[in-house]
């Protein structure tokens, strides 16, 4: 979008929020750069350019915006939207992959070669991957030493700077600030508990929280998910340790409380979270194509913004598929709880119930299966999935590709498309996920008198927004899954 010089131009003077993270506008007579919706005066338009991230602005010598904050936008959407290269790359930088392996782990992820993953990226983003981690160590540096009292060598060495020099260099370049100075600004006491650390999680304006917290509290596994004090709470599984974060919905955004066992993981923790509440999809786009449609014009008009709930662990999520296959909510609930008290590493969370991270596929492994209450058939999927991705040969994460990963569930034994696409909905994150064969699905679409062929033949007029139809269809049902929880 950066190229479309009016359009862009259009929406900085009308500070449109909705744009904020598709672009950057860098002005030429400050060399400072801000988000879309930067609430300054808006410069001349023939002192603007726009760049395509904020690596790029860093890369052609402007700086942050000190009153609009352009690191901390939500991110572009398209990264969510698409499964080639560039978005599985930037999805993986997210998750902090180039910081724990460097651009030749990145590229190994993906495949690719590092000159060609460079390429890339480059063309697309105008800046290559170590820029763009570069610019995202900056935007967790500054939460840091705004949110902690932590000392600047402790600081640095969180963000994942190699040293004190790169780290007060880099945050001067960004900020036009030292780090001391960036603390000096903050009017709010620092976080006084150890590795806890309060934040806002921005989003594109409307969100409809009721079926994003109502799912992932009615589905959620006990010891490790909770509601409590009208937050969702679970553990997470981080590169350095566990943690456990609290989100609840706020006006404008999302609170966010995380525990972290180590704070260098703090980056990855804010991008999968990001990811399980679908913070940075484009909710205009999706709802502007949806209410075309006449049965679902309505449902839109009703709850307008609607997410699709996600995973913080794509292995977490299928393994939860398998075991919820033809049974209940609340015996799927049962039989994961089991798993996670047999074979989770355990936690400590002295602010709730909160007892277990969910195990990975290698503790899995060592499982019994005949301490598995199920049928047969089940127990034979269940360890089928389970050394597929011991085998490294499925890979569900942030940088997967999606139609490899559909192959390859195809090919494990006792996976339908129910099962299949499910997991493409909630672990790969993909936005044109189908499940025209779940239940729910089935009975919204026969109260509209949809036979299973015509349901499946409308919604080719939802691509490529069919698991937010999905969220839409469930919702005509009365399930605590479309229900925000009681405070």
């Amino acid at each position: 979008m950066h190229e479309d010089f009016e359009r862009c131009v259009r929406a900085v003077q009308a500070k449109d929020d909705r744009f904020d993270g598709w672009f950057f506008t860098a002005v030429t007579t400050t060399r400072i750069y801000c988000r879309a919706s930067c609430p300054v005066v808006p410069p001349k338009p023939e002192n603007m350019t726009f760049y395509p991230s904020a690596a790029a602005a860093q890369e052609a010598g402007f700086r942050a915006c000190k009153r609009c904050r352009p690191d901390a936008s939500p991110g572009s959407p398209q990264w969510n939207e698409r499964a080639d290269l560039v978005a599985r790359a930037m999805r993986l930088i997210a998750d902090g992959v180039v910081d724990t392996g460097g651009v030749s782990g990145l590229a190994a992820r993906l495949g690719y070669s590092v000159r060609q993953v460079e390429r890339h990226v480059r063309a697309e983003l105008g800046a290559g991957p170590l820029s763009l981690a570069r610019a995202q160590r900056a935007q967790t540096a500054r939460l840091l030493i705004e949110t902690t009292g932590l000392s600047m060598i402790d600081v640095a060495l969180a963000a994942g700077f190699g040293s004190v020099r790169t780290f007060n260099d880099t945050v001067r370049e960004v900020f036009a600030l030292s780090p001391t100075e960036l603390r000096a600004r903050v009017r709010t006491t620092p976080a006084a508990a150890p590795g806890t650390l309060s934040l806002r999680l921005p989003y594109r304006k409307p969100l409809f929280p009721d079926n994003l917290f109502g799912h992932l509290v009615a589905t959620g596994v006990p010891g490790v998910e909770e509601w409590r004090d009208g937050a969702y709470r679970r553990t997470l599984r981080l590169p350095h340790g566990p943690a456990v974060v609290a989100l609840k919905p706020e006006e404008g955004f999302i609170g966010c409380r995380l525990t972290l066992s180590d704070l260098r993981d703090l980056s990855t923790a804010i991008s999968r979270c990001r990811r399980l509440l679908d913070l940075d999809a484009d909710p205009v786009a999706v709802d502007d194509l949806l209410a075309t449609d006449p049965m679902l014009a309505p449902m839109v008009a009703a709850a307008p913004g609607r997410r699709v709930p996600r995973t913080v662990d794509g292995d977490e999520f299928a393994v939860r598929a398998v075991l919820g296959q033809q049974v209940s909510t609340a015996a799927a609930r049962t039989h994961a709880a089991r798993l996670v008290v047999a074979h989770g590493d355990p936690v400590d969370d002295p602010e709730g119930g909160l007892t277990h991270v969910f195990p990975d596929a290698e503790a899995l492994a060592e499982l019994d299966p005949e301490s598995l209450a199920m049928p047969q058939s089940r127990k034979r999927t269940l360890l089928g999935l389970i050394a597929e991705l011991t085998g490294g040969d499925l890979d569900l994460g942030a940088g997967s590709d999606w139609l490899r990963a559909r192959e390859r569930l195809n090919a494990l034994p006792g996976f339908g498309p129910w099962t299949v696409e499910s997991i493409a909905m909630r672990s790969l994150g993909d936005p044109d996920a189908f499940l025209p064969t779940d239940l729910g699905v089935k009975i919204a679409a026969k109260e509209y008198g949809l036979s299973p062929s015509a349901l499946i033949e409308q919604g080719e007029r939802w691509r490529p927004w069919r698991a937010y139809a999905v969220q839409h269809l469930w919702a005509t049902g009365d399930h605590p899954i479309n229900k925000l929880p009681a405070a």
